[in-house]
């Protein structure tokens, strides 16, 4: 397993993330054990969760997931070998994440429960990358157009990104956080933590958990220059387009058990241009001899900016199709050939 080093620290963490935001919802506690099992015995030691998860949101499994990575730690008595990701909840008017029944913000009390409570539920006394889930912001994320300005842009009450970078530092300082990261941030974003981080002398974010695969390649258009210059490298997720760029939802397609049929969250990838451009990828794919699900991960896996790939399975077939993905070399004739059906349909589903 290819090894990168998590932006500008001496950590290095597997080519390969193991998302795991189905377990406890589409996948039981074992089901996910077995999952983690066989990422691990593949030299994936990278695993990355949230406080949101299991997927789809609901008061009834929150944390879930969390607390299966837990028992399964526990289990195996592996946490110092594992290099563990979650994140915080950005701003959102979910009640069922606060104990007193708030919206959810990035304010300091907000992120300080929110930390001990993914410690208590992981079984851990530190998370090696905790990260903030989307901004307070108003920004375009989750499938909304880059391209259409949101107005009003900016909302009074706005809590500073200085406020919640402090409050991540002082988890950091406490040995509670090894490392901070971002995720669902935009460029000018990115830049601000980083240079509040600096005028405060804090712990900078070095990570950036963002959708990245052939139907939205929105991240080299500027957040591709921040990694190259500022050492913020991408985890990227959703490289499968939650799974459509395999094929299977080509033509109307519903299968059983998948994730747009069990909860209809796959508009995202549903837009104009979007079902073509996946017809011609899988076309591709089927010339080179070669899934759709492997050329759309090896392609992510081949930009330099990505620290790690991020992959999902709710079957133990995909995710050893997953894993295989990462020995296929995209050589410069694959990826001219995968250029020419982007510029045909560039970013349909962003």
């Amino acid at each position: 397993m290819r090894r990168n080093r998590l932006g500008k620290t001496d950590l290095t963490i597997s080519a390969v993330c193991l998302g795991t935001m189905t377990f406890g919802e589409q996948n039981t506690e074992a089901e996910g054990h077995a999952q983690l099992d066989r990422a691990f015995a593949a030299g994936v030691d990278f695993i990355d969760t949230a406080e949101l998860y299991a997927i789809p949101p609901r008061p009834e499994t929150q944390g879930r997931t969390e607390e299966i990575i837990g028992s399964w730690m526990a289990a195996r008595g592996n946490r110092h070998d594992v290099i563990l990701a979650t994140k915080v909840c950005g701003r959102s008017d979910a009640t069922w994440f606060r104990d007193d029944g708030a919206r959810c913000r990035l304010t300091r009390a907000q992120i300080d429960e929110a930390v001990f409570k993914s410690l208590k539920r992981l079984g851990t006394d530190y998370i090696d990358l905790y990260q903030v889930h989307w901004p307070e912001r108003m920004v375009s994320t989750f499938g909304s157009n880059p391209t259409i300005w949101t107005d009003p842009p900016i909302r009074a009450d706005e809590t500073a990104i200085e406020e919640s970078l402090d409050a991540l530092a002082a988890h950091v300082a406490a040995g509670r956080i090894r490392h901070i990261g971002l995720s669902n941030e935009s460029a000018w974003g990115t830049m601000r933590w980083l240079r509040a981080a600096e005028t405060a002398g804090l712990a900078a974010p070095v990570s950036i958990q963002n959708a990245y695969n052939l139907l939205n390649r929105t991240y080299e258009v500027a957040l591709a220059e921040v990694t190259a210059r500022e050492g913020v490298g991408l985890l990227a997720y959703s490289p499968l387009a939650q799974g459509y760029l395999t094929g299977k939802y080509l033509g109307g397609a519903r299968p059983a058990g998948a994730r747009s049929t069990l909860f209809q969250r796959g508009q995202r990838y549903e837009k104009t241009n979007a079902e073509e451009a996946i017809a011609a990828y899988c076309a591709l794919a089927r010339d080179l001899g070669l899934t759709p699900a492997t050329l759309a991960l090896a392609f992510v896996a081949s930009r330099s900016f990505v620290a790690s790939t991020i992959i999902g399975a709710t079957k133990m077939e995909q995710l050893e199709e997953d894993l295989a993905a990462f020995d296929v070399e995209i050589t410069p004739e694959i990826a001219a050939k995968i250029d020419e059906i982007h510029l045909r349909y560039p970013n349909p589903a962003p």
